[in-house]
């Protein structure tokens, strides 16, 4: 069976959007699953923090799986977890059971985003390989944006159960969708899973990627858990918590338009240093006001950031250890998201006693280091002898 290379990259990006969608759509949804459960803000943040940590751990699995019997093969397994994982968040009859399913969700949504990664490392070339990654970026935006808007629309209109309804549905249809991608041509995986980890690990510059991208999980992804509950902590509702929001999916889809011309034109440091500038300014404008516009502002340039900065962490990966790029782009994002888990953890205090304000000014303060080490260490990889 063969495809045309523009239907392999949109089918990797619907794989993308759903997964992403699924990931995103909890956010708009805390306060009214609070509200509907009758528990606290912090421990439905717990719920979102197991998610991520389902998300996070299963990365290397799925990667070393990925290596032994297919990309595509893994992802259509990995779905039909993911609506089973979705229905049983639908008849959740209370935060115990959700917080199960979610994890069943984020451990089997876990799998697409990953190999859809390794899949455009294993069938593109290095030097137009970030123009791929670009786009499935985009369609990741595009699934954050659907999500933390939909989402929040759903809630108010018909319920928060639905939301999972609506990704389990989603994740059936990409199932029988996928069956038309064929497998990337590779070199056959040989030797133990764990050698390719260890072999991952022996690099020091995979290891200065992945702490970057632990760094970047708790700084974006963590504090962006929280921008919607910011919102409705200003006496909006969900629908417009989420409409907010989703600014940080627009953003992104907007940059990576921008990233992907400039892809060639500037050096990977230098799409860095524009992704930290816009990362520092993200957080600080809603940490020095916090009103409805600033949270729209922050989730703009927020979204700019990852289309900069990630997009060139991403395509840095792939490069680092190329022998084993599916073991290093699954720690990647194995790191990614524990680091989501750890500052979806660590803020969620913060935000239960309304400190809104203070989780975006650490957020700033621990931008400026990742924003600086990510730009100054690309650099140095580009000049290494």
């Amino acid at each position: 069976m063969t495809t045309v290379p523009d239907t392999r990259l949109r089918l990797l990006q619907a794989a993308a959007l759903t997964s992403t969608c699924d990931r995103f759509a909890i956010a708009p949804l805390l306060v009214v699953i609070s509200l509907d459960l009758g528990a606290s803000l912090a421990a439905v943040a717990g719920v979102a923090s197991v998610y991520f940590l389902a998300y996070g751990l299963m990365q290397p699995v799925w990667g070393l799986v990925s290596d032994r019997i297919g990309r595509v093969r893994v992802m259509r397994i990995a779905l039909v977890g993911a609506a089973l994982g979705g229905i049983g968040s639908v008849l959740a009859p209370d935060l115990l059971v959700l917080g199960i399913t979610r994890a069943v969700a984020g451990g089997c949504f876990a799998a697409l985003i990953p190999t859809t990664l390794v899949y455009v490392g294993d069938a593109w070339p290095a030097d137009v390989r970030q123009r791929p990654l670009s786009d499935v970026l985009a369609a990741s935006s595009l699934g954050v944006a659907a999500a933390t808007a939909g989402a929040g629309l759903l809630a108010d209109v018909v319920g928060w159960r639905v939301v999972p309804g609506v990704t389990a549905t989603a994740a059936v249809a990409l199932w029988f969708a996928l069956a038309r991608l064929p497998e990337p041509d590779r070199a056959p995986t040989g030797g133990s899973p764990w050698h390719a980890l260890r072999g991952v690990l022996r690099s020091p510059w995979a290891v200065a990627v992945l702490a970057l991208a632990v760094s970047e999980g708790i700084v974006v992804l963590g504090v962006l858990t929280f921008l919607a509950p910011a919102a409705q902590s200003l006496g909006t509702t969900a629908t417009v918590a989420g409409f907010l929001a989703a600014g940080y999916g627009l953003g992104a889809l907007a940059w990576s338009r921008l990233v992907r011309r400039l892809v060639g034109r500037v050096p990977p440091a230098g799409l860095a240093a524009i992704g930290g500038a816009f990362l520092v300014a993200g957080w600080a404008v809603p940490a020095t006001a916090l009103n409805l516009v600033t949270i729209a502002v922050a989730g703009a340039l927020v979204g700019g950031s990852w289309a900069f900065l990630h997009s060139t962490l991403q395509a840095w990966v792939t490069e680092v250890v190329p022998e084993q790029r599916a073991s290093a782009v699954a720690l990647f994002a194995a790191s990614l998201f524990l680091g989501s888990a750890a500052g979806t953890a660590l803020f969620a205090p913060l935000a239960e006693a309304g400190a809104y304000p203070l989780v975006f000014g650490l957020a700033v303060a621990a931008a400026v280091p990742v924003a600086l080490l990510s730009a100054a260490g690309r650099r140095a990889y580009a000049r290494r002898g």
